[in-house]
C-alpha cells in the first residue's frame, strides 16, 4: 500500500481494502536515501496497526540496492542503504525486510552469492537486531541472482546469520521455471523449497499472476487469475496446508479506486474454503486437520481463528 500523506495512511488504505497484512515502502522505492521518519509518525503507524489488528507487517527494501553487483561504489552504496531500511523498519516497529538479492553482472553466480552475503553481513552488523531479511525468489532475469531455491539458501548459509528467511513469491518461480499450476508440479516444488529452504523460513509469500509462461525468466506481474498462473496456482496456494499460516500479499496491478485489491483479495479467500471447511469440520469433530495430500502435514496455528491470510 501506498505511504503517500504518511506510513500511517497505508493502514487505512489497507483497511479499506479489506486486507489483515500489509506491506510498504518506508522510502521512495526508486531512490537511495529518503526522509528521515520522526518518531511521532512511527508512533502513529504503529498505533494504527495495532488497532487494526494488520499483522504483520513487511517492508520492501528500495529496487535501487544491489549487494551482488560488480562494482565496490554500487555495493558500498547498497550496504549504507540496507542499514538505513532497517533501522525504518525498526523504528516503525516492522520486524521483516524484503530484499531482491541483486545482479552480479555477468561475474557469474559464484560471486554474486559470496557479495551478497558479505553485504548482509556488513550491514546486519550495524543495524537494529529486531528486523529479519526476507531474501526474494528471483524471475531469473539477466543475470539476478536468487532464482532457484538453491542459490537463496547458499546465501543464507555463506552469511551464516538467523536474521535471514525468505519470501516466496508465485510470478517469479513460475517465471524461473518451477511448475505451480498442475497439482504434482506445485508438490513438487513445495518439497524443493522445504528441502533447500525450510517452509519453517518461509515468512512471506508474495502471490502475484504472471503476464508470461512459465520459464519467461521475466517478471512481469498480472491480476489474480487473469494471467499465465490462472486459477489453478492460486488454488494450490490456498489449500496447500503446510502454507496456511503464511502471510500472502499481493504486489499486482492497481486502479485508484482501489477495486483490483479487492477483487484479488476475494478470489484468494474464495479458493481458500474447501481448505477452511474442512479445518474448521476437523475442529468441530476433534479429529486431526485433514492433510489434503500436501508435501507435509499441517500445522496448528496459534492464531488459527484467522487462517489462510492473504
Amino acid at each position: 500500500m501506498s505511504t503517500a500523506g504518511g506510513i500511517d495512511k497505508a493502514v487505512e488504505r489497507a483497511l479499506a481494502a479489506g486486507c489483515r497484512v500489509l506491506q510498504v515502502f518506508t522510502k521512495n522505492s526508486n531512490q537511495w536515501t529518503g526522509k528521515p521518519l520522526g518518531l511521532e509518525e512511527a508512533a502513529r503507524f504503529q498505533a494504527a496497526a495495532r488497532e487494526a489488528e494488520i499483522t504483520p507487517v513487511a517492508s520492501h527494501a528500495a529496487y535501487l540496492i544491489n549487494l551482488a553487483s560488480i562494482h565496490p561504489e554500487i555495493r558500498a552504496k547498497s550496504i549504507l542503504a540496507l542499514v538505513d531500511e532497517l533501522e525504518r523498519c525498526a523504528v516503525t516497529g516492522i520486524p521483516f525486510l524484503i530484499l531482491h538479492p541483486g545482479s552480479h553482472g555477468g561475474d557469474g553466480e559464484e560471486a554474486g552469492i559470496s557479495r551478497i552475503a558479505d553485504g548482509l553481513v556488513s550491514a546486519l552488523s550495524r543495524a537494529p537486531s529486531s528486523v529479519t531479511v526476507l531474501l526474494e525468489t528471483s524471475a531469473g532475469q539477466g543475470h539476478s541472482v536468487g532464482s532457484t531455491f538453491e542459490s537463496l539458501a547458499r546465501i543464507r548459509a555463506a552469511a551464516a546469520t538467523g536474521r535471514i528467511a525468505y519470501c516466496l513469491d508465485t510470478c517469479h518461480i513460475h517465471a524461473a521455471g518451477y511448475d505451480i499450476i498442475s497439482r504434482e508440479g506445485f508438490q513438487r516444488t513445495l518439497a524443493e523449497a522445504e528441502e533447500h529452504l525450510g517452509l519453517s523460513l518461509i515468512k512471506v509469500i508474495h502471490a502475484n499472476d504472471s503476464k508470461k509462461e512459465r520459464g519467461c525468466r521475466v517478471d512481469r506481474h498480472e491480476r489474480i487469475g487473469l494471467g499465465a498462473l490462472g486459477e489453478e496456482a492460486f488454488r494450490n496456494l490456498m489449500t496447500e496446508g503446510a502454507l496456511v499460516n503464511i502471510p500472502k500479499i499481493l504486489e499486482t496491478p492497481k486502479d485508484d479506486a482501489g477495486e483490483y485489491d479487492r477483487a484479488g483479495l476475494a478470489v484468494l479467500r474464495r479458493l481458500a474454503l474447501p481448505l477452511r471447511k474442512a479445518r474448521v469440520t476437523a475442529s468441530a469433530a476433534g479429529d486431526p486437520e485433514p492433510s489434503d495430500g500436501g508435501a507435509r502435514p499441517k500445522r496448528r496455528s496459534s492464531k488459527a481463528s484467522r487462517p489462510a491470510r492473504p
